[in-house]
């Protein structure tokens, strides 16, 4: 797959490029788990086909001590029994949250259900967080940026 537009070669995507990326900071810097953090981006980024994010962010995963079988399981979270209730409780937002245009979004029971694993902070950053990786799965997949060349820790200063 070839990439249709070298979104960084440009002037204007990293522009508007550093205020995403600084809103990703602000949830990574929030008191939501960074565990259920890249759970969150790497079940939006399946569900939204994003190459590019899952390489990302499964090699994030593993270089922050996640687990091989938690990551291969992850498409499959209801039918296994290595996520946490709070876990699943994030993942069914995000998967709600994320397939907006397939209901009417994020139901009062999945919220009520996260809402008894995690505090207002943390859910505003999982709101954030679903947001983020969204809007970042979508520049991806429009331009067609691909996986595979994604090496851990490449992006930190």
């Amino acid at each position: 797959m070839a990439e249709r537009l070298n979104l960084w070669g440009t002037t204007l995507a990293p522009k508007f490029g550093k205020y995403f990326v600084s809103a990703g900071k602000v949830v990574e810097d929030s008191p939501l788990p960074r565990s259920v953090q890249g759970l969150v981006q790497i079940r939006a980024s399946q569900i939204n086909g994003c190459g590019g994010c899952l390489d990302m962010h499964t090699k994030e995963a593993l270089r922050g001590g996640e687990t091989p079988l938690r990551l291969n399981l992850v498409a499959a979270w209801r039918e296994t029994t290595v996520f946490t209730d709070a876990e699943r409780a994030a993942l069914e937002v995000t998967e709600q949250g994320t397939r907006l245009a397939d209901s009417a979004g994020v139901t009062d029971d999945a919220w009520a259900t996260a809402a008894e694993y995690f505090d207002e902070e943390q859910l505003a950053a999982l709101v954030g967080q679903i947001a983020v990786i969204n809007a970042f799965n979508r520049i991806n997949v429009i331009t067609r940026q691909p996986g595979g060349e994604y090496v851990a820790g490449q992006l930190e200063k």
